[in-house]
């Protein structure tokens, strides 16, 4: 298993000194307490005020009670000003304002009441949007929460505690019962017994033999074991989440920007009606009225809320959406590019035969291979470099590595040039053997100084949830499924037959695979799934990359838009029918609190509503919305593997000829 997020390594691969802060972050949660704190005292103060000036109405101490109420709201005021003018300084501009203009009418007109309670509105406004969004980002903020600061490293004859950003390849530690693994390691002695829920979303406990590799951020749920590092804490997989939470959270969705332009024509409808209201009744308490209840404080919240609770319900499950804009996306694709191996295939290829060449022995055809292999993180390389290590062949270290993407490797292997892979790489020179009658047979030739040296045929098949995923995804709207592979076109038939696929484009290389969704892009937004190096600048150039991140490459993390941890596609699934769920409730939230609110100004322009019942009503509206927007949170079969089964009967699709249209 690979890093799927060492993307994330700072500039000249230099260790991030700032992880260990990075992942507890204590300061960031200073300042986030500090600001609920003065959220707190704002809706007190506000609260306590309009309290304090109803009592003096009751015993008939009208001046006093509108002063209370004017002190309650003009300390409210104040604190908005200097929230307007930040987001002024920003470029933003909300609804906010209409808040500041309904407070200071009221005030100037002599509706102190109205004034308090649109105070107290605000407040709580503002109280009830760190609430949403505390419960929106629950299970993103669950993955930082549970970052190690510290870990055991064997040191000469003890051990000691040291910070987790001073950890290095190749150090031996000990992962004790509940610790959290702090880097990217391989299980050294012993079995690990890891809870990697928060990281895939498998909810049972997976079991990690010696040798097998794990990732960091996952929780020691059996007896303590040792634990070789393979890379410092910055490059490791759960400091690479850390940043993809920090980019979620700081994103710009589409949608977000739309809603912020709904504000501005918002405000700009407000004041003309209030400036009618006034002028055609020559009444100022109805203006007063319309800019009351138009005043939604959180109500274009809720569009961030429900896609931020999306990305937080898609991280449960082990989908890492990069921002707001690929949860977008994703809902929004409507052709799926997919890779073969390592994506619609298992991507654990296994050895079926080794075929030499006259001059060489089988055995040494696949040391020298598996020699070379080492130096790479394809699926294949490690199926090479598993098997013969299985054989207890020793591996030489490969020296002046180059390797051509999605073609092949070449190095110097103990004083010898060794190039392993396609045939349009490696050269003719041998007769091709006959591949095995599997699905998904796959071949790599072997040349050594210039010399045919043999041949390694190897099956992989595909995914057992492949067929149902692909079905599902039609029914969620996917219109065209396209595979592009590197492999043989023989090897993607026998792999693509019966999953119902529209195109097939095989032999690819890099570049031909970015042809392919760049063509594809002319029927549509494009969903480009892939794991490989050579997936990556058709990820980049796709409307949405998605990278198998579990096993797949550092190039195809960085240039996703998700990363689905579990090595799994039905993540992808359940993905697309939480962000189709997440946009579909943002635009209901949307959609009714500006109606409602709207329906409430022109009732207040006729006169019928003062502006005390305006400010309950529109509270009311914006309550309403945002309880709304927070349904994305609400567990079902959205995001359940079960649902594959409801699809229904499989139809009978076809694989067309490579290269043709459905």
């Amino acid at each position: 298993m690979t890093d799927p997020l060492r993307s994330t390594v700072l500039p000249n691969d230099a260790p991030d000194e700032r992880v260990g802060a990075e992942l507890d972050a204590p300061e960031l949660r200073v300042r986030a307490g500090r600001a609920d704190v003065s959220r707190l005292i704002l809706l007190m103060l506000a609260a306590g005020g309009l309290a304090v000036g109803l009592a003096l109405r009751v015993w008939g101490m009208s001046n006093g009670a509108a002063l209370a109420w004017s002190g309650a709201t003009l300390i409210v005021l104040g604190a908005l000003l200097v929230q307007i003018v930040g987001s002024l300084r920003r470029g933003d501009l909300g609804l906010d304002i209409v808040a500041a203009l309904s407070m200071s009418a009221a005030l100037l007109l002599g509706e102190t009441l109205a004034a308090a309670v649109v105070a107290l509105m605000y407040a709580g406004g503002q109280h009830l949007e760190r609430f949403a969004e505390g419960c929106a980002r629950r299970e993103m903020m669950a993955l930082l929460a549970q970052a190690p600061r510290k870990a055991l490293r064997y040191g000469e004859g003890a051990l000691e505690e040291v910070p987790v950003a001073a950890i290095g390849p190749g150090d031996r530690l000990l992962v004790q019962r509940g610790a959290v693994v702090p880097v990217d390691g391989k299980v050294a002695m012993g079995e690990a017994l890891l809870d990697e829920a928060a990281l895939t979303g498998e909810a049972l406990p997976v079991r990690h033999p010696t040798g097998d590799e794990v990732m960091s951020g996952a929780l020691n749920a059996g007896d303590p074991f040792d634990l070789n590092a393979l890379r410092p804490a910055g490059e490791s997989t759960f400091a690479g989440i850390v940043r993809l939470v920090e980019e979620a959270q700081e994103a710009r969705a589409p949608m977000v920007r739309l809603a912020d332009r709904y504000a501005v024509g918002f405000l700009f409808l407000t004041v003309l009606l209030a400036g009618a209201a006034w002028g055609f009744s020559g009444d100022p308490v109805r203006a007063v009225a319309v800019l009351v209840v138009a005043t939604p404080c959180p109500l274009i919240l809720t569009v961030p809320v429900a896609l931020v609770a999306g990305l937080s319900r898609a991280a449960r499950l082990g989908v890492l959406v990069k921002g707001g804009g690929s949860l977008e996306a994703l809902a929004r694709v409507e052709v799926l590019v997919i890779d073969k191996t390592g994506t619609l295939t298992e991507g654990r290829p296994r050895l079926a035969r080794t075929v030499a060449a006259p001059g060489f022995g089988e055995e040494e055809v696949l040391r020298l291979a598996a020699s070379l292999d080492q130096a790479s993180q394809h699926p294949v390389a490690r199926a090479v470099v598993a098997e013969a290590r299985a054989r207890g062949l020793a591996l030489a270290t490969p020296r002046c590595v180059t390797e051509m993407a999605g073609e092949g490797m070449e190095a110097i292997i103990e004083g010898r040039k060794v190039r392993i892979g396609s045939r349009a790489y490696v050269g003719l020179g041998m007769e091709e053997a006959d591949p095995p009658s599997a699905s998904g047979a796959a071949s790599v030739l072997v040349r050594v100084d210039g010399l045919p040296a043999g041949e390694l045929v190897l099956t992989d098949a595909a995914r057992p949830e492949a067929r149902e995923v692909l079905v599902a995804l039609r029914a969620e709207g996917l219109r065209r499924i396209v595979l592009a592979t590197g492999d043989r076109e023989e090897v993607a038939q026998a792999v693509a037959g019966g999953l119902g696929l529209d195109a097939m484009h095989a032999g690819l290389t890099p570049e031909a695979k970015l042809r392919v969704v760049r063509e594809e892009r002319l029927r549509g937004p494009v969903l480009m799934l892939g794991d490989g190096v050579n997936d990556a600048p058709a990820l980049a150039a796709a409307d949405l990359g998605v990278a198998m991140g579990a096993r797949g490459s550092a190039a195809s993390a960085e240039a996703a838009g998700i990363v689905i941890l579990p090595d799994r596609l039905d993540p992808l699934l359940a993905g697309r029918r939480i962000a189709r769920r997440a946009l579909r409730i943002a635009r209901q939230s949307v959609a009714a609190g500006l109606g409602l609110s709207v329906l409430g100004m022109v009732a207040a322009a006729f006169g019928l509503l003062a502006p005390v019942e305006g400010a309950l009503l529109q509270e009311v509206i914006d309550v309403a919305v945002i309880l709304n927007a927070l349904r994305v949170l609400r567990p079902g079969s959205v995001d359940s593997g079960s649902a594959l089964r409801a699809t229904g009967d499989l139809p009978g699709l076809t694989v067309p000829a490579p290269g043709t249209a459905p």
